[in-house]
């Protein structure tokens, strides 16, 4: 009876994130009993057909760290928000915030729409070739939440790992920063903000950066592996999934958050190459970015 009394009040204890994550483990566990470890994860993966040339996922990512950062600092020229040392640190009030995000998405569609024409000049089968079939959607979205749920484990390993190492080498006060998008929202309540500050992080980022780092760059260092390791299909597969991930994760600007974005890119770029799909790795982008979000905002 002690014992029953004492298995109750731990359950009792469980919160939502600690069930999220012992699901999680279920699925990963599921996951690498039956593909062997991972070993068998790509069989059956194919290479998309494409005749891109290598420089092709430079102009989208020219256009996106171009043009876009530069129409932010003009903007704050022309609104006396110049004062600060760089786009990336936090805006001096609400109104510059929410016209950089205003910036962000304007860029986000031009960039975007850019991809779309030179994935449906270069691929076969045109957009389908590329991955986005609208037909797919309802299961994409379904494998989303599967994949990201798998992963989510993993991720909140790194997150602790990472402030591990950080906490003994920095000291015990060290704290991981929040994304600016996450400091935003928390600290200004204006909905307009908000508004567009939700259409970056579960719209814009998302579907900008998965067309761009899975669709073209995984795509790109795929064939090129593929062409050069000649009968072997899954392991230019995996290559190109770290190489992805990993420029992924250093295009964003904190370093503390690395290792994490590695894992979750990792798991984005081997949900496109087994699926197919770049709605799947969207949709798990977009549901991280959305999680992120409502946790800061019940924190706060």
């Amino acid at each position: 009876m002690f014992s029953n009394d004492r298995s109750m009040e731990y359950v009792r204890t469980l919160t939502a994130e600690h069930w999220i994550c012992l699901a999680g483990l279920i699925l990963l566990a599921y996951w690498l009993l039956r593909t062997s470890l991972g070993v068998k994860a790509l069989a059956g993966s194919m290479p998309r057909r494409n005749s891109m040339p290598v420089y092709l996922p430079l102009i989208p990512l020219f256009i996106w760290f171009g043009p876009v950062p530069m129409a932010i600092l003009v903007a704050q020229e022309l609104t006396g928000d110049s004062s600060r040392k760089g786009y990336l640190t936090m805006p001096a009030d609400w109104q510059s915030a929410f016209l950089n995000n205003c910036i962000f998405i304007v860029g986000g569609i031009v960039t975007t729409a850019v991809i779309l024409l030179l994935a449906r000049a270069h691929f076969a089968r045109r957009l389908r070739g590329f991955g986005l079939d609208i037909k797919t959607v309802p299961a994409d979205f379904l494998g989303a939440l599967v994949n990201l749920l798998a992963v989510w484990p993993l991720i909140m390993a790194a997150i602790v790992i990472t402030l591990f190492f950080a906490q003994h080498i920095w000291g015990q006060d060290y704290q991981m920063q929040r994304h600016q998008e996450l400091k935003l929202i928390t600290e200004y309540p204006q909905l307009l903000l908000r508004i567009t500050i939700v259409v970056v992080a579960a719209v814009i980022a998302p579907l900008l950066e998965e067309l761009l780092f899975r669709g073209l760059v995984q795509t790109m260092i795929r064939s090129l592996l593929q062409n050069s390791v000649r009968g072997h299909v899954t392991g230019p597969a995996w290559l190109a999934i770290a190489a992805s991930s990993g420029l992924f994760t250093l295009m964003h600007a904190n370093a503390g958050h690395w290792p994490a974005l590695f894992v979750l890119g990792a798991c984005m770029g081997y949900a496109y190459e087994k699926s197919g799909s770049l709605f799947r790795p969207i949709f798990i982008h977009a549901l991280f970015n959305t999680a992120s979000i409502a946790a800061a905002l019940s924190q706060s």
